[in-house]
């Protein structure tokens, strides 16, 4: 059985590629994902707020450590909306609430620069 952050990223996997992104790099959890992180690599980061290892705002942090100009967009629930003040201010570019639809995930990556 899959644990939650899996089916997580194969949802947002597929809805990155509903609009049109095809390459996208997946991390397990947020250590993979620190590790994985190369500045100049990745035109933009994705990052939910709850994963294993590492939480969003812990990646945030490590990444903006490195490249303080990558865009960020934290995914997150409405009930932890509470806590976007806190990835704003570790330097997160924006925000997507769950569920969220192809259209609203479209418009945030346009918005950061991300043709699709």
């Amino acid at each position: 059985m899959a644990d939650d952050s899996s089916t997580m990223r194969k949802i947002i996997i597929r809805s990155l590629q509903a609009v049109g992104v095809q390459e996208a790099v997946e991390a397990a959890d947020g250590n993979e994902a620190i590790a994985l992180f190369k500045p100049g690599e990745y035109s933009l980061v994705l990052t939910d707020w709850n994963m294993p290892g590492r939480s969003g705002l812990e990646v945030i942090q490590a990444i903006r450590a490195q490249d303080p100009n990558v865009p960020i967009i934290m995914v997150t629930t409405e009930a932890e909306k509470s806590r976007v003040l806190q990835a704003i201010q570790a330097g997160v570019s924006d925000y997507l609430v769950k569920p969220f639809t192809a259209d609203t995930l479209r418009e945030k990556l346009e918005k950061h620069g991300c043709a699709c």
